[in-house]
């Protein structure tokens, strides 16, 4: 059960770091790289840019591997042995026992023509 949720926080963290880095930049050439103008800065304008672009590339490609990882991470509805299926009917076995039925009509037959 905690491996999902592990995955599904990493998911939720990568996109919000995705977010920050694409709205950081600018895509004239400014955002956070116009703020380093000075002409003796340790890192350039450019090398800025780059870090920004290979960081959103980054970003990216771990959200599409993080997302095919839930694949095999995430129980489906199929599974027998899925937790959240087996907390379900625990709940609806439990609910039967405080509200009885006491006037359940069978359905009638089927007409085979319609």
């Amino acid at each position: 059960m905690g491996t999902y949720i592990l995955v599904s926080v990493l998911i939720l963290i990568t996109c919000i770091l995705l977010i920050l880095v694409v709205l950081v930049q600018n895509s004239k050439g400014g955002g956070l790289a116009s703020n380093f103008s000075g002409s003796n800065q340790y890192m350039g304008v450019r090398k800025t840019a780059d870090f920004l672009e290979k960081s959103t590339w980054t970003l990216a490609i771990a959200l599409l591997f993080l997302s095919l990882f839930t694949i095999f991470v995430i129980p489906r509805s199929g599974d027998s042995q899925n937790v959240v299926d087996t907390e379900l009917r625990d709940q609806i076995e439990g609910s039967q026992h405080a509200i009885p039925i006491t006037n359940y009509q069978e359905p009638p037959p089927r007409e085979e023509g319609k």
